[in-house]
C-alpha cells in the first residue's frame, strides 16, 4: 500500500504497487515510522516558489509518493546486500546523489547536482515499503525512539547542518533561530545541547515560543508582520547576532535576519517559505556578513546527529504520533500547510 498524490494539489490516496525485483546492494524496508515534512507539501503543491527566479518543478513523475523521514525494517535485499542487515531496523537517508561527483566523493551528496530523492524522485515512506537503491543509505539507530529518529532523518539534520555554519561562536554570543516549528526547535535544542548560552527563539505564535523555551531558548521574540524589519535587531540592543538561522525564509524573515547580524555575522536562510528581499549591497563588505543558503544534510552529518542524541544531552521536542492512513497523512500536509501544526508529526504504520 503507498499513499499516492497523482496530481499537483490533490490530496494523497491510497493505491497498490508491487514490490520491485532487486539487484546489487538495493534493499526494500518495510516502513515504521514516517516523518510528514513542510516539504512533503510544496511537493504535493508540484514546485517550489523561486519568487522572481519563477517556480521549481519537481522532477518526480505522477503519481508521486512523498515523504523522506523513513525509519523502518529491511524485509528483503539485492545479492550483493549484506546478510546481517536483513529484519534489523535503520533510518532511511533519503538524498541520494550520483555517487561519481566531487560532492558525492566527499560525502555531500544533498550537494549532488544530479540527485535523486527518496521522495518523489524515488516513491517515498508515506507507504508500507519503500525501496532503497543501496545499503549504504541505511543508518543504524539503536538506542533511540523510532519516531524520533525518523524525525533525523531529515527535520534533525537540516538543522544539523544549518546549526554547524553559524558555529563556532562564543558561548554567549547571540545566536537567532527564526521559527520555532519542528526545524527551528531542532536547533534550539542542538545549540542548548552544545552548551551555547545565548539562543534567542522568534516565532509569530506564542504557544510555538514556550516550547522553544523548554528546549532550550534562553531569550523569545514575538515576531510581527506588521512592524519594522529592524523588530529583531532593537530587540538584541547594540549585541547584534553572531548568527541567525531562518527556518521560515520569507521576504519579510529574511530583511529581519540579515538586519540583526552584527559585524562579521552569517545569515543562514533555510526554509522554503519564498518571497523577495532587497538589501543594501555596501553593508555586506562593511560589514564582513556572510549569507550561507543551507538544504538539507549531509549522511555524515546524520551519522554525527545519530551520536549526538544517543548520547542523551540532546533535549527532545514535541512528537505527534499518528496511525499512518490516508486520512491522517492529508491532515497532517493540510495542519503543515495552514500553519496550525505544532511539533512534528509522526505517522506509525
Amino acid at each position: 500500500m503507498q499513499y499516492a498524490v497523482k496530481g499537483p494539489g490533490e490530496r494523497a490516496e491510497a493505491v497498490e504497487k508491487p514490490a520491485p525485483e532487486l539487484t546489487g546492494r538495493e534493499v526494500l524496508v518495510r516502513v515504521e515510522r514516517s516523518g510528514v515534512c513542510h516539504s512533503d507539501v510544496h511537493c504535493q503543491d508540484g514546485y517550489f516558489d523561486m519568487g522572481s527566479a519563477g517556480r521549481r518543478a519537481l522532477s518526480s513523475e505522477w503519481p508521486a509518493v512523498f515523504g523522506h523521514e523513513i525509519v523502518g525494517e529491511v524485509v528483503a535485499t539485492g545479492p550483493e546486500a549484506s546478510a546481517e542487515i536483513l529484519g534489523r531496523s535503520f533510518i532511511v537517508f533519503p538524498w541520494i546523489g550520483c555517487g561519481a561527483c566531487a560532492h558525492c566523493l566527499e560525502g555531500r551528496e544533498n550537494y549532488c547536482l544530479r540527485d535523486t530523492i527518496i521522495s518523489g524522485s524515488l516513491d517515498g515512506g508515506f507507504a508500507d515499503h519503500v525501496y532503497v537503491p543501496d545499503e549504504k543509505y541505511l543508518v543504524d539507530y539503536a538506542g533511540i525512539e523510532p519516531s524520533r529518529a525518523a524525525t533525523l532523518a531529515c527535520s534533525g539534520v537540516t538543522a544539523f547542518s544549518a546549526v554547524a555554519k553559524v558555529l563556532p561562536a562564543g558561548p554567549e554570543d547571540p545566536i537567532v533561530v527564526i521559527g520555532a516549528g519542528g526545524l527551528g526547535l531542532n536547533a534550539v535544542a542542538i545549540l542548548a545541547a552544545r552548551g551555547h548560552g545565548n539562543i534567542v527563539a522568534v516565532d509569530r505564535r506564542a504557544e510555538s515560543l514556550e516550547f522553544a523555551r523548554k528546549a532550550g531558548a534562553h531569550r523569545t521574540l514575538e515576531f510581527r508582520e506588521d512592524q519594522p524589519a529592524t523588530q529583531i535587531a532593537e530587540a538584541l540592543g547594540e549585541d547584534r547576532a553572531h548568527g541567525v538561522i531562518d527556518f521560515v525564509n520569507s521576504g519579510e524573515t529574511a530583511k529581519a535576519a540579515f538586519l540583526s547580524l552584527r559585524k562579521g555575522g552569517t545569515m543562514v536562510p533555510v526554509g522554503l517559505f519564498g518571497g523577495e528581499v532587497t538589501l543594501p549591497t555596501v553593508a555586506l563588505p562593511f560589514g564582513c556578513q556572510t549569507i550561507s543558503g543551507s538544504f538539507v544534510g549531509s549522511q555524515p552529518e546524520l551519522e554525527a546527529l545519530v551520536e549526538l542524541v544517543r548520547e542523551g544531552t540532546l533535549p527532545e521536542v514535541p512528537l505527534n504520533e499518528q496511525p499512518m492512513s490516508e486520512d491522517t497523512l492529508n491532515d497532517a500536509l493540510e495542519a503543515l500547510r495552514a500553519g496550525t501544526a505544532r511539533g512534528r508529526t509522526v505517522l506509525v504504520a
